[in-house]
């Protein structure tokens, strides 16, 4: 193994092993990207023929990579994408950045991760190394990716390696890129996970290494698990908070001038994108096979998950104190993506906001400069124009999302009353303003 080990390090130092990202989504195109642009010869694997199209015409379709981001790499190393794996018999490292969503509420969904393997099995050149980044539960890369990949006389070790890594994405965050959130590597041996370490060396500051890949499968949902707990906690605080007449907000940040043993937490109107409010209920499931029942979990999860109807409930609340039907008015909910600044509708408690409001026969509408069109879980609307004639026809504004480049004082200005999810008019008094 010290042979290979030498000549893994000599070809990574030289920008000549050869990678293959499965999966350009949020997660795998900035990993092939930053790849690419070290140096590396890089293939990204997608059934998405749209995504592969972007990627040969340089035309990104995520937020966190640019147009020039793909040309850059693409002339510093070599960067191409193909809808079909015969691509990784030459690839001596292949990456798995696939979706793992959820079936039901509490069930995990790992096919995309099993469908992907099937297909590296398939095609795999010798001795390459395997590398897993899609969240999953303690167990997958060992109980079930490290079978498929022996199966029919391979064996780890010799004919190929196999790690796990969670990936840290965090789309629209300016302040840390890829390069400087270190990454955790966990092997099915130490000889694996020193090739995925030499690797990962060539693109990212700092490598953790922890002993195995069921360590390294629970770090990701223990990151998620302290937020979705932590927020579950701050949405009943916020909740409590109205019912005895005081300011979340304000408690929030007094609490936060303490210098030690406290970490602000904001409510909201629930949590969106691929990761909270799905990773630790993998956790929750894994647990049950163990006869342990996390209660933190599951209670936070029903917690935030009920947000979205705590919004429209406050919100006709507000309605009837003004002698309103909600039935009988126009509610405008202003931004629609799960985050701020960012082109992503994944989980977004927004369309549960909408969902809910045209279910009970509200005349909704929305505004997102990033989202033109919304076609989603049965919506079918057009943005509307945020103008001051517009807004004036509307019986409440809800912000659910908190764009930058929204006027917010505009919207004030001709709004007839708001509800602000998101804290946006910190500060403002107005008898037309209530922040959750």
């Amino acid at each position: 193994m010290a042979d290979y080990t030498g000549k893994f390090a000599k070809k990574v130092r030289q920008r000549k092993l050869k990678i293959a990202v499965v999966g350009l989504g949020y997660v795998g195109l900035p990993l092939a990207v930053e790849f690419a642009r070290k140096g590396f010869s890089v293939t990204g694997i997608d059934l998405d023929r749209g995504r592969v199209e972007g990627v040969r015409s340089r035309k990104s379709y995520i937020t966190d990579i640019s147009d020039k981001d793909l040309r850059e790499a693409a002339a510093a190393g070599s960067l191409s994408a193909e809808n079909n794996f015969s691509s990784l018999r030459e690839a001596e490292a292949v990456f798995v950045c696939v979706p793992t969503p959820l079936k039901r509420k509490y069930h995990p969904d790992i096919s995309f991760i099993v469908n992907a393997v099937k297909q590296i099995s398939r095609n795999i050149g010798r001795r390459a190394l395997v590398v897993v980044e899609s969240t999953t539960y303690p167990g997958t890369t060992e109980e079930v990716i490290l079978p498929m990949l022996e199966a029919g006389g391979r064996k780890h070790g010799k004919d190929f390696y196999l790690c796990f890594s969670p990936e840290r994405v965090d789309p629209g965050n300016k302040n840390f890129s890829l390069w400087q959130i270190p990454k955790v590597v966990g092997g099915i041996d130490n000889d694996a996970a020193e090739l995925a370490r030499l690797l990962y060396s060539a693109i990212i500051g700092k490598v953790v290494m922890v002993s195995n890949s069921r360590i390294a499968e629970a770090v990701k949902l223990l990151e998620n698990t302290f937020r979705i707990v932590n927020i579950g906690l701050i949405d009943e605080m916020a909740m409590m908070a109205h019912k005895m007449g005081m300011d979340i907000w304000e408690v929030v940040a007094a609490a936060s001038t303490k210098p030690f043993g406290f970490m602000p937490f904001l409510p909201g109107p629930g949590v969106g994108g691929h990761c909270i409010p799905k990773d630790p209920l993998y956790l929750y499931w894994k647990a049950k096979h163990y006869g342990f029942k996390s209660k933190f979990i599951k209670l936070a999860s029903d917690t935030i998950s009920s947000m979205p109807s705590y919004v429209v409930h406050r919100v006709q609340n507000l309605l009837q104190e003004r002698k309103k039907d909600i039935k009988k008015c126009r509610v405008l909910v202003l931004g629609v993506t799960y985050k701020q600044d960012v082109r992503d509708l994944r989980k977004s408690p927004a369309i549960d906001i909408i969902g809910i409001l045209q279910r009970d026969s509200v005349r909704v509408s929305y505004y997102d400069p990033l989202i033109p069109y919304l076609k989603l879980g049965g919506i079918d609307l057009k943005s509307v124009g945020l103008t001051a004639a517009n807004l004036k026809t509307f019986d409440c504004v809800i912000v659910a999302t908190g764009h930058s480049s929204v006027n917010y004082r505009s919207v004030m200005k001709n709004s007839k009353l708001i509800f602000d999810t998101r804290n946006v008019y910190k500060g403002i008094k107005s008898n037309k303003v209530v922040r959750l």
